[in-house]
């Protein structure tokens, strides 16, 4: 290697920072078109005039010569025929989606567009590796352990789960009710306020959803969708059982899964090396296509859940880190940074964990058999940044709405349903969404006001990704330095 090469977490810095710089200079200068079309046009339209402006879009739409009606996407307004996003437009009025696609969108859109297709290529490289990733790890990791220390592993490792996402839910409400976003009038209800779900499957639904994926029916159909809940426990469970059986049959199953686990390390180690590049174009198109004033209304919103993570990922996390697991927070986040970065460029934990499962292992110096175990499980049910963030957006929705604070009891609820729903939903699709429709069920706001938060909820997203990969790095070192005790009082017991 070049002594003047970079390391990789300073070149993933410099991609995130040129892909942001490139952006948000697109927005400023290239946001801006207007075209008018008069032919080819669906629906009996004579004429379609689109006009773009940074993060925002006018389609109007004529008949006869005379303007029917004016569609707007607007992330930080709501009113009739306003809608936050292209896709929420394109539910009610699909003619005029499908012409802003073909004809409309200024440089700032179309280079977005363009980027996030070829980020997303870096995404699928990383998505293609993680299924045989965590199997090979798993039935390592797990066949490198004794029958009482995966139990014992387990039960630590969700104890820490647990304990840190209260923490994090705990400083969520305590940063809402200082700074209290919603109520300095900043955002006014009414109209319509963004498309979201109507409806949301009760929290004993999902959990019991999330405890039937635990068994799956079919153990090959959990790989190809893929079901990351179902592959761990039927992974842990192969592995438990090759032990049972033992002798050679389990000694072959361990070396032929040690042996997958080099070659699929070698394919992960190719595909990062390519982060720098792939996280430039996720980050080109997030801010290329999200324009500031979309902050403006969502202002002490924003900074609310930006301060309570920060305090979660830069203070509760680095105390668990040096007083529990006995390591420098310093050291540990230099060694977790490519993965850190990269879950914020992309906004995926899942993603992100062929990564992750890297950084620990090669980087901060943890055991194969600790960070295999640790972290595919964490991905699935450990969301700490997640869940406060839920927090605060309800509660930040219950001001506006109420024009007052929550009562206690009624926070409390909000913690526990917010702590419940981050592990039952985990795994589902759009887990965000729905964790937060079924917390405003639990204190009985109106799930519509969801709406209200979907501006900024891209950008609010990366940040709580990143926390919740920070959280999953730092169990690792936790359950390895408890474990490692263990170890070293069995050994004393038994000289």
């Amino acid at each position: 290697m070049s002594p003047f090469r970079l390391a990789l977490h300073w070149q993933i810095l410099i991609g995130m920072l040129a892909g942001a710089v490139i952006g948000v200079s697109l927005n400023l200068f290239a946001s801006s078109s207007s075209t008018r079309l008069t032919a080819d046009l669906p629906d009996g339209l004579s004429a379609v005039e689109i006009e773009d402006r940074s993060g925002r879009a006018e389609i109007g739409l004529f008949r006869d010569g005379v303007l029917d009606r004016t569609v707007v996407i607007d992330p930080a307004d709501s009113g009739e025929h306003v809608y936050p996003t292209l896709d929420a437009l394109t539910d009610s009025e699909p003619e005029a989606a499908r012409l802003y696609r073909r004809h409309g969108g200024s440089l700032a859109l179309s280079v977005g567009a363009t980027a996030r297709k070829l980020g997303n290529l870096f995404l699928r490289m990383l998505q293609m590796v993680a299924v045989p990733l965590i199997i090979t790890s798993l039935v390592t990791g797990v066949m490198g352990l004794s029958g009482n220390a995966v139990g014992r592993m387990f039960t630590r490792t969700l104890g820490y789960y647990v304990i840190t996402s209260m923490l994090a839910i705990s400083t969520g409400l305590l940063m809402v009710n200082l700074i209290r976003p919603g109520l300095g009038g900043a955002v006014v209800l009414g109209g319509q306020v963004g498309e979201v779900a109507e409806e949301a499957p009760r929290l004993s639904e999902i959990l019991f959803a999330q405890i039937e994926a635990l068994i799956p029916a079919n153990p090959i159909g959990a790989l190809a969708e893929p079901n990351f809940l179902s592959i761990i426990a039927f992974t842990i469970a192969f592995a438990v059982f090759a032990m049972r059986v033992g002798g050679t049959t389990a000694d072959r199953i361990h070396e032929a899964a040690k042996t997958a686990f080099s070659v699929i390390m070698a394919m992960t180690t190719a595909i990062i090396s390519l982060a720098p590049i792939g996280v430039f174009f996720l980050m080109l198109y997030v801010t290329a296509t999200q324009g500031a004033a979309v902050f403006r209304s969502l202002g002490w919103y924003v900074l609310a859940v930006a301060l309570a993570l920060g305090f979660h990922a830069g203070v509760t996390l680095p105390l668990i880190l040096r007083y529990v697991a006995k390591r420098s927070p310093h050291r540990f986040a230099r060694a977790m940074s490519p993965a850190l970065l990269t879950a914020f460029s992309s906004a995926s934990s899942n993603g992100t964990l062929p990564l992750t499962l890297s950084c620990v292992e090669e980087r901060a110096g943890i055991s194969n058999r600790t960070g295999s175990f640790v972290l595919p499980l964490g991905a699935t049910i450990n969301m700490d940044g997640t869940a406060l963030y839920e927090a605060v957006a309800v509660l930040f929705i219950a001001q506006l709405h109420f024009g007052f604070n929550l009562p206690l009891s009624q926070q409390i609820v909000v913690a526990l349903t917010a702590l419940l729903a981050s592990v039952g939903a985990a795994g589902i699709p759009h887990a965000g969404l729905v964790m937060m429709v079924i917390i405003l069920q639990a204190v009985n706001l109106p799930v519509e006001l969801q709406g209200i938060i979907l501006a900024v909820d891209r950008v609010l997203d990366m940040g709580r990704t990143a926390v919740n990969v920070w959280s999953d790095s730092c169990g690792c070192a936790v359950i390895e330095t408890l474990e490692h005790r263990v170890t070293e009082r069995t050994i004393a017991v038994e000289s």
